[in-house]
């Protein structure tokens, strides 16, 4: 049967939206409870996540995570978010009762920082039903200790080394999930995708920048 374009629907002031890059649609994306994810929009501007075209939002900031952050988050989304819930400035404890509240405020995944010990790691899957998503950010890290300690997908956050890192874990992981960043171009995000990732977070403009240029269009127009 042949493939019909899917009909595209929107509205005079809801048309203007931060899309991601179309090339992330090349990866196989994540099922996670029915829903496939491609593409994560990496922010946690509520303002930007009500207006974007991601499948998903990361939100992950670097201060000790906080309930209150979570429940405006996902209040303010309207597709599945991915909460941070520490594992670096905050640990212990703490952890897996913010990755407990996230989940029950409607988290679709946590997302644990790169130095988040292992017991701490067991500890929140003891401790939740959603996935856990562990930030691997070194080719040296040891995968399959964070898999045996309850991990259900990796994020790979490795700058320019990306690529590498997602291939080594692919190698010896077939079926493993995997998320990446695939960097500022199309190019990385492509290369990131072919060595193996299943889903792509992209870092959008920051609002500051997005403003400037409505204000160019406005200036440049006639009133």
């Amino acid at each position: 049967m042949e493939k019909r374009p899917a009909p595209t629907i929107t509205t005079n002031l809801r048309g203007h939206m931060l899309e991601v890059p179309e090339v992330i649609r090349k990866a196989s994306g994540i099922v996670i409870l029915g829903k496939r994810i491609k593409s994560l929009l990496f922010t946690t501007d509520v303002a930007v996540i009500k207006n974007t075209n991601a499948d998903a939002i990361m939100s992950v900031y670097p201060f000790t995570p906080q309930p209150i952050i979570t429940q405006s988050l996902i209040a303010a989304s309207d597709v599945p978010v991915f909460c941070g819930v520490g594992g670096g400035t905050t640990t212990g404890k703490r952890v897996i009762n913010l990755a407990l509240d996230a989940e029950f405020k409607g988290a679709i995944a946590v997302v644990l920082n790169s130095p988040t010990k292992n017991d701490i790691l067991q500890g929140v899957r003891d401790t939740i039903d959603i996935p856990i998503v562990i930030t691997v950010i070194s080719i040296l890290d040891d995968f399959e200790e964070r898999i045996r300690s309850g991990a259900t997908i990796f994020n790979v956050s490795g700058a320019r080394e990306t690529p590498e890192i997602v291939r080594k874990i692919r190698e010896k992981y077939p079926e493993f999930p995997i998320i990446a960043t695939g960097g500022p171009t199309e190019k990385s995000i492509l290369e990131t995708i072919e060595a193996g990732a299943n889903a792509i977070t992209y870092t959008p403009p920051s609002n500051t920048e997005i403003m400037k240029k409505l204000m160019d269009k406005y200036r440049g127009q006639n009133y």
